[in-house]
């Protein structure tokens, strides 16, 4: 199919990274609505949509990613288009992305525009590949941060002359909002790469991190501290 050809039939492909975000259906949701919305504005017919919980880096991705090598097949069998919400949705690795573009289906990204080539959704994936990079590594780093830093601040007990002051309503509060802020770049990292607050607990509790108290991670003290930052 020419990429400039008119399109009137899709089928939509949605994609998460994590089973957490698959569970809870929110990420896949606003995939949804959004092809739903772009289909509408351009007098597109969806002909079905299928959903996937997989990771989108690596240039091996089609090979861990059944639904959408099945999908592609359809769509060059029946000469429809494929649709994603955004070109991240589809690949986040140049190679991989470049591959799959390669076919003859024609690709359609609701963030790029109805009228972008492959030239166009390359170089968005290109872009996607580098945001992921960044996140990764900004994620890396915070987390390891957050190990050193959980030693003394995720330890609750102080020395004897300073218990009466640590025990003040106003020192704890300030403590917790200190600590809320140090936490806040690793946790925006987290949700920059699509992970629900529970998501968020069950990594920083499997990787040591420790909380103020020194306890286990739960979403509703993520929640909680979040608020205290926002």
């Amino acid at each position: 199919m020419s990429p400039k050809a008119t399109v009137t039939r899709a089928y939509g492909y949605l994609r998460v990274s994590t089973r957490e975000q698959g569970k809870s259906g929110l990420g896949l949701d606003a995939q949804r609505h959004t092809i739903e919305q772009f289909a509408t504005a351009h007098g597109l017919e969806i002909l079905g949509m299928i959903e996937e919980v997989q990771t989108g880096k690596g240039s091996d991705a089609l090979v861990r990613r059944p639904k959408l090598a099945a999908l592609l097949r359809q769509c060059k069998r029946e000469k429809v288009a494929l649709i994603v919400a955004r070109t991240s949705r589809l690949a986040r690795n140049v190679a991989f992305g470049a591959s799959i573009l390669e076919s003859p289906v024609r690709f359609i990204a609701c963030d790029a525009g109805i009228d972008a080539d492959r030239f166009n959704l390359h170089i968005r994936m290109s872009l996607d590949e580098q945001e992921r990079n960044r996140i990764s590594e900004t994620t890396k780093a915070g987390l390891q941060a957050a190990v050193r830093r959980g030693k003394t601040l995720g330890n609750p007990h102080k020395a004897k002359r300073a218990k009466a002051t640590q025990n003040s309503v106003a020192v704890r509060q300030a403590n917790a909002v200190a600590f809320a802020e140090s936490m806040l770049p690793l946790l925006r990292g987290y949700q920059q790469q699509g992970y629900s607050l529970r998501a968020i607990a069950a990594d920083l509790n499997q990787k040591g991190v420790a909380t103020y108290r020194g306890g286990e991670w739960r979403a509703s003290l993520l929640c909680r501290m979040l608020s205290l930052v926002a």
